[in-house]
């Protein structure tokens, strides 16, 4: 199928929206009327044509425009990509990870071809076309990680693994959930995690980090996360909470379901073959809840998860000042009908 491009805006006049075929792929998050933290872990071997997650990496109508938000905020603060040292390799793995799996997966949109350490890349989205030596930092405009992660939706932690723990020690992170990567880098699974409220408690990191130092090559794992926003916001960092976090003030009962957006990460695991490390893609989509609602499993759940879930994870998720204004709204697409299991529109 092919995909048309949307010309759009994640800040000032927010102009993003959704096609029809956008909402039905959104990756809705919840698979219960209720929720609570479970590590929610699957392999990521492909999925349902036509879903998020039938390709490695999802390209979508949001493409173009996403990218040209990540060349915007990396301008404004270069800290959001960093690698040490120790990570250059981890940085060509992931290039040539993201390289094969788009050429291969969208050979309409990008082209690799490869003589020996001899590589031409070709982006015809974003119009780039790269002849380079593989392993040379000296034929790139950037370093591996960060040339290729310009070109790519989401944001990516470069993990490396030692001591039975993984460290953040490299990434490009642009359109984070309120955390920052200049603050974690440096930090082992524990640490970066400490912030979230109860899920320590549950034993929920221990689980997942048992998950994923065990992840094989060619055997990717993923997951899903989820927040909310006020506004199509691509950009909530710590470092500017200070232009985001006020916006959150700015919802009515008559505003609410246009400003008011469901926040849902793709997590993705890849182990990487040269440098053992592991790839923590994270690609965030973005529904309002007025196109949410157009779904009536989904109204119906949204309501009763966000209704009922813990203080303080309404917290954690960015919503408890305006959870009163949101549960009105949803209530009245909940009929009280049973729902579905699973995520899926019935």
């Amino acid at each position: 199928m092919t995909i048309q491009f949307n010309d759009e805006t994640f800040r000032d006049d927010y102009t993003f929206t959704n096609s029809e075929r956008a909402i039905k792929r959104f990756p809705f998050p919840f698979h219960e009327d209720s929720y609570m933290y479970s590590v929610n872990m699957e392999q990521h071997q492909g999925g349902p044509e036509g879903s998020i997650y039938e390709k490695r990496f999802d390209v979508d109508e949001h493409y173009i425009s996403e990218m040209k938000d990540r060349a915007l905020v990396l301008d404004e603060d270069p800290l959001r990509c960093q690698s040490l040292p120790h990570m250059t390799l981890a940085g060509w793995d992931l290039l040539e990870l993201i390289m094969v799996s788009k050429s291969e997966d969208y050979p309409d949109l990008f082209e690799l071809h490869r003589d020996g350490n001899n590589w031409h890349w070709i982006n015809k989205p974003l119009g780039i076309e790269q002849k380079f030596v593989f392993m040379d930092e000296s034929t790139l405009p950037y370093g591996p990680m960060e040339y290729i992660t310009r070109q790519t939706q989401g944001d990516f932690a470069l993990l490396d693994q030692r001591d039975e723990n993984l460290w953040m020690d490299a990434g490009t992170v642009t359109t984070q959930a309120d955390w920052s990567l200049d603050f974690d880098i440096g930090m082992n699974f524990f640490e970066w995690h400490a912030p979230v409220p109860l899920a320590a408690e549950m034993g929920v990191f221990k689980r997942a980090l048992k998950f994923l130092l065990n992840i094989q090559q060619g055997m990717p794992a993923r997951r899903l996360n989820w927040t909310m926003t006020v506004n199509p916001l691509l950009d909530t960092s710590p470092e500017n909470y200070h232009k985001w976090g006020v916006q959150k003030t700015t919802l009515t009962p008559e505003n609410v379901g246009q400003k008011q957006y469901l926040r849902v990460e793709l997590q993705t695991f890849f182990r990487l073959p040269r440098s053992n490390g592991m790839v923590f893609p994270i690609r965030c989509y973005l529904i309002s809840l007025e196109d949410l609602v157009t779904i009536p499993k989904w109204g119906r759940r949204l309501h009763r998860v966000i209704r009922d879930v813990p203080e303080e994870l309404a917290t954690y998720k960015g919503f408890i000042d305006n959870r009163p204004l949101i549960v009105d709204y949803l209530s009245k697409f909940d009929d009280g009908a049973p729902t579905s299991d699973g995520v899926w529109p019935d």
